[in-house]
């Protein structure tokens, strides 16, 4: 019988904050989205004071101080680091690991044992992974992935489980359909959600008393498969997703926006080294760039203006120096003069191919060769010393357009200047 395991980390970004804030556990904190805008993140003690996903910063901050919840703003390289350092212990459990998001990941756990040397194994994994990381993940293990993550989830809910969760029986599944609401099963997007209620469908175990026919008419072959998965047949593949198509860094700017080319200038220049950095993570080059900015499409009392051109590019690339120059000197060219405020401003790399399948040309006077070396030695210094340690000049210092982040903690495991210092007496 197959096996997978659903790893998950509980309250992630929440749980990276209080690794390095112990005296913050068991008492609420909350991350905000960029630019200090909404809540993304929640500790249970936060959700048990009525906190919800997505209220508006503002809107709640009186709610916070009163009840002295700690607010941090995102901080992805720390997130990231951690989300690293998990997955690199999840690796040394299983023979194979898909990476799902950044604080999930598949198991394969088939013929790895009984369930009674499976039982004590996974939850030894829990309670490792959380002592090396001091992150508390819950682990949810059956015989298909949609199941194994909805035991993830039980999991987390029952402390009785100590991390893990097993479906491993009929009897076992039938009680966990029979439990689960049907908006909550990985597969089941919201929309489908009202339709299903319409139909007297409330939980998971009502869903696959439905007919195939039924489920592929309503839900269509996306929801056959959940349906297939919920009774027991595995049928969902998380494999490496083809390249991406299209990669596009943006950003929102605080306050009234920018109005001087040099502001805009740094940022797009940022934007494109950050979408050459992900061609090249992806292994892909891309053909053409688009590079947009646009005042506040809110404020009727200023002027509005929006930049929007792209450049097809002679040879597939993904080498910064190029990409920083194309995109500055699009948007030095469309610039207009006129005291705009640009309230957001992106580039769009697409028409994406692996880079091993790059069609040259003949008139092509760049030295691609060297430019790939010099492009892999600026990476591996960077990735040595810390993002952005070597930069182009046009990418500046200056923080006019970085996000609005009043409440960010320091980068600790990514950053030498930020590493905790301990004191002995």
């Amino acid at each position: 019988m197959e096996l997978f395991g659903l790893a998950d980390c509980n309250n992630f970004y929440c749980s990276c904050e209080r690794v390095f804030h112990p005296d913050l556990r068991n008492k609420p904190v909350v991350v905000l989205s960029n630019n200090d805008g909404c809540v993304i993140a929640r500790s249970e003690e936060s959700k048990a004071l009525g906190i919800k996903m997505g209220d508006v910063f503002y809107q709640v901050k009186d709610v916070l101080e009163k009840n002295g919840v700690a607010v941090f703003s995102s901080n992805y390289n720390l997130y990231g680091d951690m989300s690293r350092r998990v997955m690199s212990l999840l690796s040394t459990y299983t023979p194979k690991l898909d990476i799902y998001s950044i604080d999930e990941a598949f198991l394969d756990l088939t013929g790895m044992g009984d369930m009674e040397f499976l039982s004590s194994y996974c939850k030894q994994m829990v309670r490792d992974i959380t002592k090396g990381t001091g992150i508390p993940i819950s682990l949810g293990v059956a015989p298909t992935k949609t199941l194994a993550k909805m035991a993830s989830k039980y999991a987390k809910k029952h402390k009785g489980y100590e991390g893990a969760c097993f479906i491993d029986t009929e009897e076992k599944r039938e009680k966990a359909l029979k439990l689960f609401p049907v908006e909550d099963v990985w597969g089941i997007g919201y929309r489908h959600v009202k339709k299903l209620a319409y139909h007297g469908i409330h939980t998971a175990w009502d869903l696959t008393q439905r007919s195939e026919s039924w489920i592929r008419k309503e839900l269509t072959i996306t929801g056959v498969r959940t349906w297939k998965e919920l009774r027991g047949e595995s049928c969902v593949s998380i494999d490496e997703p083809p390249h991406k198509k299209s990669i596009c860094t943006s950003r929102s700017f605080s306050g009234s926006g920018l109005n001087k080319l040099a502001d805009v200038e740094e940022a797009v220049a940022n934007f494109a080294a950050a979408c050459s950095r992900k061609l090249r993570e992806g292994h892909i080059v891309c053909s053409s760039v688009t590079v947009f900015a646009h005042t506040s499409r809110f404020r009727i009392d200023v002027p509005q203006n929006y930049i929007y051109r792209t450049i097809n590019l002679v040879v597939p690339t993904n080498d910064m120096q190029e990409l920083v120059a194309v995109a500055v000197k699009t948007l030095r060219e469309d610039w207009k003069e006129g005291g705009f405020l640009y309230k957001k401003a992106g580039v769009i790399v697409w028409n994406t191919c692996e880079d091993k399948a790059i069609q040259g040309n003949l008139f092509d006077e760049v030295n691609r060769e060297k430019q790939a070396a010099l492009a892999k030695a600026i990476d591996a210094i960077n990735h040595k010393n810390g993002h952005n340690t070597i930069r182009m000049a046009v990418q500046g210092y200056s923080r006019n357009w970085h996000l609005k982040n009043e409440y960010i903690s320091k980068q600790y495991t990514t950053n030498l200047k930020d590493i905790i210092v301990v004191k002995a007496k």
